[in-house]
């Protein structure tokens, strides 16, 4: 683990708010509801003429948390005028009367939902979590549709009203800033996604898989010869759609880093699947989704080194943000391989030659140390490797220009260029050019370098291949798109180093209890990386094993070795 002593300055720690002691909206659940013959809340959001039902008094305006009966009437106010269709009323209970106006006028306009029935649940604090039921027509067609959201009751601070605390996550969880509810037929016609083998990939079958069948769905739904259905979906504020209906024409490439998929919500009317094949593995995925099923903000992504093929990819909340494809993450230690390489190629380290490993090294200002200020005393350059010695590399930073680390991981390792196209969107790494101790501290795998598990197994493949092959999920002959290629490789002797020092690592460092009994062709790194806020760092490993290739990381997971390294092992073990 990468731990060092900044002489720069640290970054602040916000406060976190306080909240009121949990209660309970007064007795038996109240249900809210909008339809003939049905009664609603008739209830009292104050008295007053500011247009919002109460008047300021700049003598009296109240602060601090609302209390538990400002979180029940304003709650309770603002589902009642939702579930009988006041929008204006329900929006003027809220912090952003105007977004929130926007936001309502559409869930009956654009989603095309009536009927609604809002039940409050068990106040804990300022939040109120409800359960919504509503009726989706459209074009004769109707089905129920129910879901859980919660809202915050906030305080205003210029005159101390409480408030519900807009976010479009109130009207449902899947929405944020700009996404709509949407029931019509659909952009992209549905896919039966397969596996290598045509096996059936399903959201009941691979629960992680959400995201990535959506994101192939909107690239590909049409090229796989499907039909449209009838649906309601959340339409995100940068999908086709949306663009198309703000300007009337196609909009700019997604940012891939951060780009969600349109999400189908309800089937009114199905349409017809188009079959689409994937490189998926559905034993390794099955693998994949038990072995982060076991761990808390886990992900893992195993590739075939030979072809650059991804087998399996998953991470542990389903339906969440794909870590495994698009993370952002500090790699840590798993750095050292691409770091390696460039020392290994500009003779500044060589596998058995003595090689430096101190408590504490200083470079730009900071001061590095390792893991437990250990040192290795006329040691060589495996030994320093294989313990995960942070000043073994930082040592040499002053030998470096700013930008060798950069130029490295994108002319042999292919990161960091934001082209890859795998057939959904993903984060390509990225490794800044950096000077002075950010330049030293990237060395190692913090300061400003960002990695995923999908960059980090592509790494261990590039190692084992002995040259960089674009990671992909779908064949490019499909859409005859255009896969990244590195400019150059690393010459045979630099692969053959890395192999033996990934190996060496894998038998007799920091690896070896993931990597125990996994036969001789297999090397690996591990990797902790440590994060402001965080109590633990976040835990990395990176390994391959015959043309199986595998990287994982669990968010403040600690050690890598024995947080993601069994996730790893576990991938390796289901393949082999």
């Amino acid at each position: 683990m990468g731990k060092r002593r900044r002489a720069a300055e640290r970054k602040s720690v916000g406060v976190r708010s306080m909240k009121v002691h949990p209660g309970v909206l007064g007795g038996a659940a109240a249900v809210v509801v909008c339809g003939v013959g049905a009664a609603a809340f008739a209830l009292s959001g104050g008295s007053g003429s500011d247009g919002d039902g109460s008047t300021v008094d700049e003598k009296q305006v109240a602060t601090g948390p609302p209390t538990p009966a400002e979180v029940r009437t304003t709650a309770r106010a603002f589902l009642a005028a939702w579930a009988q269709g006041d929008v204006a009323r329900a929006a003027a209970l809220t912090d952003d009367r105007a977004a929130a106006d926007k936001a309502l006028t559409s869930y009956r306009k654009d989603g095309h939902l009536t009927k609604t029935r809002l039940t409050p649940g068990k106040r804990s604090g300022a939040d109120v979590p409800f359960k919504a039921a509503a009726t989706v027509s459209y074009e004769g067609k109707t089905k129920p549709l129910s879901y859980a959201s919660e809202l915050t009751v906030v305080r205003r601070k210029s005159d101390g009203k409480p408030l519900v605390g807009w976010r479009p996550s109130v009207l449902h969880p899947d929405l944020k800033q700009g996404d709509r509810l949407v029931t019509g037929e659909a952009g992209d016609p549905p896919i039966k996604a397969v596996d290598r083998d045509g096996g059936e990939l399903t959201r009941d079958k691979y629960p992680s898989l959400g995201t990535v069948l959506d994101g192939l769905r909107e690239k590909y739904g049409k090229k796989a010869g499907g039909t449209a259905g009838i649906e309601l979906r959340v339409v995100r504020a940068g999908s086709d759609e949306a663009k198309k209906d703000a300007s009337g024409s196609d909009r700019a490439k997604k940012d891939d880093a951060d780009a969600v998929p349109d999400k189908t919500l309800l089937t009114l009317a199905p349409g017809t699947p188009g079959t689409l094949k994937t490189t998926f593995s559905g034993s390794l995925q099955s693998a994949a989704e038990k072995a982060t099923a076991k761990r808390k903000r886990a992900s893992v992504v195993v590739v075939k080194p030979s072809t650059g093929e991804i087998l399996a990819a998953a991470n542990s909340t389903p339906g969440g943000f794909n870590t495994a494809f698009q993370g952002s993450i500090a790699p840590g230690s798993t750095m050292k391989v691409i770091s390696s390489s460039l020392l290994l190629e500009k003779k500044l380290a060589g596998v058995d030659k003595k090689h430096p490993c101190p408590k504490y090294a200083t470079y730009g200002g900071w001061k590095f140390q390792n893991d437990d200020k250990f040192e290795i005393k006329n040691g060589t350059f495996r030994a320093s490797f294989a313990r995960s010695c942070n000043t073994a590399f930082i040592s040499q930073a002053k030998k470096l220009q700013d930008d060798s680390l950069t130029k490295q991981a994108q002319e042999v390792f292919g990161l960091g260029r934001d082209d890859w196209s795998i057939g959904v969107p993903t984060f390509d790494g990225a490794v800044p050019v950096q000077s002075d101790a950010q330049m030293a501290a990237s060395l190692i795998g913090q300061g400003a370098v960002r990695m995923n598990p999908l960059n980090m197994a592509s790494v261990a493949a590039t190692v084992k291949s002995g040259r960089f092959k674009q990671p992909y999920l779908v064949s490019p002959g499909l859409d005859d798109r255009k896969l990244a290629t590195a400019s150059r490789t690393m010459s045979g002797s630099t692969a053959a180093a890395l192999r033996e020092l990934m190996h060496y690592t894998a038998v007799a460092g920091t690896a070896v209890e993931p990597m125990s009994g996994l036969g001789s062709d297999m090397g690996a790194k591990t990797g902790s990386a440590e994060v402001d806020g965080q109590k633990k760092p976040n835990g990395w490993f990176t390994a391959y094993r015959g043309d199986l290739a595998s990287a994982a990381v669990v968010q403040e997971g600690g050690h890598g070795g024995d947080s993601a390294g069994p996730v790893v092992r576990a991938m390796l073990l289901a393949g082999g």
